[in-house]
């Protein structure tokens, strides 16, 4: 019955989203154009809020827990899991005061209303994955980026998005360069559950009634050791995570 009724709603949701990414990607070309970064950053803080607000129609609901007062005069590595596309817009909304940064794949450059604008002129990296050489290249850029103005890069290490909600194994080389590039980065684990039931049905339709939650957890000071702090990240990031179970 649940997955009888996800099908208008999810043909409701998919139009007020689609929408949305349409009004605006005039309204960040206005935005950065005439009136430079810091404006484009609101249009874009808004524009995820009101994605938000469209999975509303799906029965989601949100808690992003975040107990810490965690500067801004200082860049951020945020490390969380992936599950879903459902993970992105709570973390730009909630995380604007950080300027979240994104290493996003390639393909999402181009052809996407609002989403490919950002991340091309917004501070965020397109890497291609089948070029481990472009990609580290980008992912040095955006780390000397993050230093230089004090802002943050979210990456998500397991590389790929669990299907399932089960955390997967890091892929760390990325997070050491970021690291390596930022070493004043304060690097913020996140635990993400919950997202991958939106996707439970696959793309269409979506699931409903799911509560997404964020758990941000005490921030960590890059002490040099590499190694030790990912492992480290990567614990208290999967011990974070129980919407498998």
């Amino acid at each position: 019955m649940q997955k009888i009724l996800a099908y208008p709603l999810s043909a409701i949701y998919l139009t007020c989203f689609g929408l949305c990414l349409l009004v605006f990607h005039p309204i960040q070309w206005i935005s950065f154009n005439v009136f430079g970064y810091n404006t484009l950053k609101k249009a874009v803080s808004i524009l995820n809020l009101c994605l938000i607000r469209c999975s509303h129609i799906l029965g989601t609901t949100y808690t992003f827990d975040n107990p810490h007062t965690i500067p801004t005069n200082r860049p951020l590595i945020i490390v969380a899991n992936h599950q879903s596309m459902h993970d992105i817009p709570p973390i730009i909304w909630w995380m604007h005061k950080h300027h979240p940064k994104f290493v996003s794949k390639i393909e999402l450059g181009k052809g996407i209303p609002s989403v490919s604008y950002n991340l091309v002129h917004g501070g965020s990296v397109l890497i291609d994955r089948k070029d481990s050489k472009q990609a580290l290249g980008q992912i040095m850029k955006l780390g000397k980026y993050i230093e230089e103005h004090n802002r943050s890069a979210v990456i998500f290490p397991e590389g790929t998005r669990s299907r399932t909600g089960h955390p997967k194994p890091f892929q760390t080389t990325g997070l050491k360069v970021l690291m390596k590039q930022a070493p004043s980065a304060l690097i913020v684990p996140i635990s993400i559950n919950n997202s991958w039931k939106m996707l439970r049905y696959g793309k269409f339709p979506n699931g409903l009634g799911n509560h997404i939650t964020f758990k941000v957890h005490e921030p960590l000071e890059n002490t040099g050791n590499s190694e030790e702090l990912i492992a480290k990240v990567e614990e208290i990031v999967t011990k974070g995570v129980t919407s498998f179970k």
